[in-house]
């Protein structure tokens, strides 16, 4: 039963930092991508960062610069450091885990947690 785990999400103010958590658990491989969608109302989801098992990072542009996004030891399970909020920035955030094995075709989402910036 392999499934994703999110936690961190919350309400800031403008200005203000978030810290969002994933881990990535059951049938899964350390040879991965993981990262962070989000949705805001009436919008697409979009990507806002992954990591590659190389440790390089992808983010949106419009998160470039404030946010962060690193693994643990384990390659499983990913943090992202939210820091400079505005209210663009108000979505509902999903991590995303997906294989990079060639005879593995896993991908997870999770439930998706809220952040709230106002101000």
């Amino acid at each position: 039963q392999a499934q994703v785990v999110e936690s961190g999400g919350g309400s800031a103010q403008t200005g203000g930092s978030l810290r969002l958590s994933c881990a990535a658990l059951g049938a899964i491989s350390s040879n991965n991508v993981m990262g962070w969608y989000r949705q805001a109302p009436g919008k697409q989801r979009e990507l806002v960062a992954t990591i590659h098992p190389d440790g390089v990072a992808n983010y949106a542009d419009s998160v470039k610069g404030r946010f962060t996004i690193s693994r643990d030891n384990s390659m499983h399970a990913v943090t992202l450091q939210m820091n400079n909020l505005n209210p663009d920035d108000t979505a509902v955030y999903y991590c995303n885990y997906r294989s990079l094995l060639p005879t593995d075709s896993t991908e997870l989402w999770g439930q998706g947690t809220q952040v709230t910036v106002s101000g």
